[in-house]
């Protein structure tokens, strides 16, 4: 049975409100506690390592898999590995969130490494969100590592979002595309206190008429360090696009480091990367309304990341 504990985490990194309809694997401290199937999505427990191979078949349409990870406890050190196959022409939805509640004074950390095989013609919307909270001492640590796989003519979307709570992270996601595959890269990073965050993406644009565009904002407050190095390679004719923003506060620091690189006279590269501050202007004009400095200051950061 899940808790309320239970149930506010999954809400919060995977938005569900109740066990979802379709397929899904819930995973908790270490360990598979509910998992459902369906006539055309598959989930299968590793034999040989921790993890699940989710299978979803040729021309699925409209159902999504839902595979969210929460720790509760303190002293946790979970590590997954989850292999999908995206079936040709398929149309689905992935969500992959982890949420960390630790309360008490040692490190809880969840590693994920997801390969995913995305197919010919296939469209897939992957959503990975983390979440922490909890009133010990002890770390949370999330670090997750994703490599997709995109074949000829294949639509790819992700999201991938953390907003405070997490002490420590560091995120890999690696990329490759074939001909006439696109790629749509969200990312949305908010850290305080004292918490650090690395995010690595690396993009091959491998096919002729490949396209990628990532898009990355991130606010940093309090004494907290971000790092962002993204790395775009054309190989063949294509598009690619790297935006980078930051919003930098008190006395944290950020780092962005974009990179593009062509191997091919057809290849199309642009990166963009600006780091600031809340402009004063937006703050007055949000207090004239009867906002107080905090306030408007939630709103403008919350404006910024949707």
């Amino acid at each position: 049975m899940l808790s309320a504990l239970d149930k506010q985490m999954l809400e919060k990194v995977a938005d569900l409100h109740e066990i979802p309809q379709g397929a899904f694997n819930i995973r908790k401290n270490g360990q598979g506690v509910q998992r459902n199937t369906t006539a055309n999505i598959d989930i299968i427990p590793k034999e040989d390592k921790s993890g699940i191979d989710i299978i979803v078949k040729p021309y699925t349409k409209g159902e999504s898999v839902h595979i969210p990870v929460i720790v509760t406890e303190e002293n946790i050190n979970d590590v997954v590995y989850n292999t999908f196959e995206i079936g040709e022409y398929s149309d689905v939805l992935v969500v992959a969130g982890c949420g960390i509640h630790n309360s008490g004074s040692h490190k809880s950390q969840h590693d994920g490494i997801h390969n995913f095989f995305v197919r010919k013609g296939a469209k897939l919307k992957y959503v990975e969100k983390h979440y922490g909270q909890g009133e010990g001492n002890g770390d949370r640590v999330l670090n997750p590592k994703t490599i997709l796989d995109v074949e000829e003519g294949a639509v790819v979307e992700l999201e991938l979002i953390q907003i405070r709570g997490i002490n420590q992270t560091k995120r890999d996601t690696e990329i490759r595309l074939r001909d006439n595959a696109k790629l749509i890269v969200t990312e949305r990073l908010l850290t305080n206190k004292e918490q650090t965050a690395e995010s690595n993406i690396t993009v091959e644009l491998l096919g002729a008429d490949s396209s990628a565009q990532i898009i990355s904002r991130s606010v940093a407050q309090d004494n907290s360090k971000q790092e962002f190095y993204f790395d775009l390679v054309g190989r063949n004719k294509g598009r690619g696009h790297i935006q980078c923003d930051a919003i930098i506060m008190h006395n944290a620091q950020v780092l962005s480091t974009p990179r593009i690189s062509a191997h091919h006279s057809e290849a199309q590269l642009v990166h963009e990367a600006a780091i600031g501050r809340i402009e004063s202007e937006q703050l007055i004009k949000l207090m004239s309304l009867g906002f107080s400095e905090t306030e408007a200051e939630e709103i403008i950061l919350n404006g910024f990341l949707k």
